[in-house]
């Protein structure tokens, strides 16, 4: 099923093939970007996909290749510049990725695009290529979706992922959501016996520039990951991929 779902692995003539059925196209936006010792830089991108991937099962869409570099690291959502590996794009670069792909499938006939963000920082860099693309392609019939697949997390499946009490998203970087997903799909990937139980980050109501490294862990998590389980991982892609399927529906039809 994933070969026939991935644009990158299919051949011109099936891709042309696939899209005169007008299917949505699913893009994944990630990041290259530090997630504490326990998992690999790849995470925003390979959670992004793997969401892409269901949601794209369920209503017969494609996924186009992930965007795997974002918007600036911040120390408040993750951990900001100062791990190695953290490789950021600035604004302006990513917007111009992003309405140069959209331009390019609606060239070639693409109607229906999704982008589906896994890097809190990506949101409005996104929404400016968005916006630009649009401009460009005119009156063509193309409608672009943006989401953050965390914000389908309804307070039900909070509740159960979180019994003692939710930190927040911006606190949750390579912490319990991320991890756990991490853990349902990509298992091999997590380092269980380095998984940190740090204290949650005390940031102040400002930002600094330079950004203060001292206001990060060191672990780079900001806030304990040792509540993570597979379980947890396994209820919030379920979650995700039946929500975010039907909110492409009701969209897209």
């Amino acid at each position: 099923m994933t070969a026939a779902l991935l644009m990158a692995e299919l051949a011109w003539p099936e891709y042309q093939a696939r899209v005169k059925d007008n299917p949505v196209v699913f893009i994944p936006c990630g990041s290259t970007e530090q997630h504490g010792p326990h998992l690999p830089l790849a995470v925003d991108a390979l959670l992004s996909t793997a969401v892409a991937l269901e949601a794209a099962g369920e209503v017969g869409g494609l996924v186009a290749p992930t965007l795997s570099y974002g918007y600036k690291s911040m120390p408040k959502s993750g951990g900001g510049p100062f791990f190695p590996g953290t490789t950021n794009l600035d604004g302006h670069t990513l917007s111009s990725m992003v309405r140069d792909v959209i331009r390019e499938l609606a060239r070639h006939g693409v109607r229906k695009i999704c982008l589906i963000d896994g890097h809190y920082e990506n949101q409005w860099f996104l929404t400016e290529g968005i916006d630009l693309a649009m401009r460009e392609v005119g009156s063509t019939g193309v409608r672009v979706m943006r989401l953050e697949y965390w914000d389908f997390c309804d307070e039900a499946t909070i509740d159960r992922i979180f019994p003692d009490g939710f930190p927040g998203v911006a606190l949750e970087h390579a912490a319990v959501m991320e991890t756990s997903m991490m853990l349902h799909y990509h298992p091999q990937m997590v380092r269980l016996d380095l998984i940190p139980d740090n204290p949650s980050a005390d940031f102040p109501p400002y930002d600094m520039f330079p950004a203060h490294r001292d206001w990060v862990p060191a672990s780079g998590v900001l806030t304990s990951a040792k509540a993570s389980t597979v379980e947890k991982g396994r209820i919030m892609a379920e979650h995700y991929r039946k929500t975010i399927a039907a909110a492409v529906r009701k969209e897209f039809g």
